[in-house]
């Protein structure tokens, strides 16, 4: 699976354990058959998200090592609360004990800063979403982790969405050329696959949202709009929306 892989992987590049070496030299230093019990607290409020990977990075590292999990995926858990505790091996526990606390900040902190503009958001029909600026090898954890923290997914990749830029669109002749092109190849892949290929145009002008909607896109993403242009953005697509001329949604 993915999440043993990237382990395998955040394991070989801590231990070494490709080359002829001996991995954690310093956990070496403690008696083989010594024993430890450890307690992972976190010292903030915070949205937990990686429980599968902790259990993932002990059991390559030594799966005798007893390792308990105290809280969820997706948990709210107060600052000072316990999220893990392990039994067993020393040794092991002090080698295993980093790569699973860097995968579990990053995809904690992922999961909390998503979160916090979740509630920011209350109240209105707003929805946020992730984007592909992410930490490469990690995307798939930190659009899950985005997903703990009460976010969407966006595209995940480049094969599963048209995202029409700029460069696109000056490539393709306009706005309308674009999506027109991009609308034969999403009806074909939606035929081969059964599954919908959105199509998103970004556009730095009323005048170019105008043209996206008409010519049929599914999202329009206002690019670096002020707040009075995306009240304006927004009254356009609602007089679209109204006279059935759009179906699309606008992000900012």
């Amino acid at each position: 699976t993915l999440i043993s892989q990237l382990v395998k992987l955040a394991l070989d590049e801590d231990l070494d354990y490709q080359s002829a070496n001996d991995g954690d030299i310093t956990a070496q230093l403690i008696p083989a058959n010594e024993l430890a019990n450890a307690k992972v607290i976190t010292r903030e409020d915070c949205v937990f998200c990686g429980k599968d990977i902790i259990l993932e990075v002990f059991k390559q590292v030594d799966p005798t090592v007893n390792v308990e999990v105290l809280v969820n995926d997706g948990d709210k858990v107060a600052a000072n609360s316990t999220l893990f505790t392990a039994s067993g091996s020393a040794r092991a526990i002090l080698t295993a004990e980093r790569t699973a606390l860097n995968f579990v900040q990053t995809l904690s902190g992922t999961a909390t800063t998503t979160a916090h503009y979740v509630k920011e958001l209350e109240g209105t029909a707003t929805q946020l979403l992730d984007t592909r600026k992410t930490i490469p090898g990690l995307r798939a954890l930190q659009k899950y982790a985005v997903k703990c923290g009460g976010g969407a997914n966006h595209r995940i990749g480049l094969f599963d969405a048209f995202l029409i830029k700029e460069n696109h669109i000056m490539a393709a002749g306009s706005i309308t050329a674009a999506v027109q092109q991009a609308q034969l190849v999403a009806n074909q892949r939606s035929q081969e696959t059964g599954q919908p290929v959105p199509i998103e145009v970004e556009v730095e002008s009323i005048e170019e949202m105008d043209e996206a909607i008409l010519a049929g896109a599914e999202l329009v993403l206002v690019d670096n709009f002020s707040i009075p242009l995306l009240n304006k953005a927004a009254i356009l697509n609602k007089n679209h929306l109204r006279y059935n001329r759009s179906k699309a949604k606008v992000e900012a």
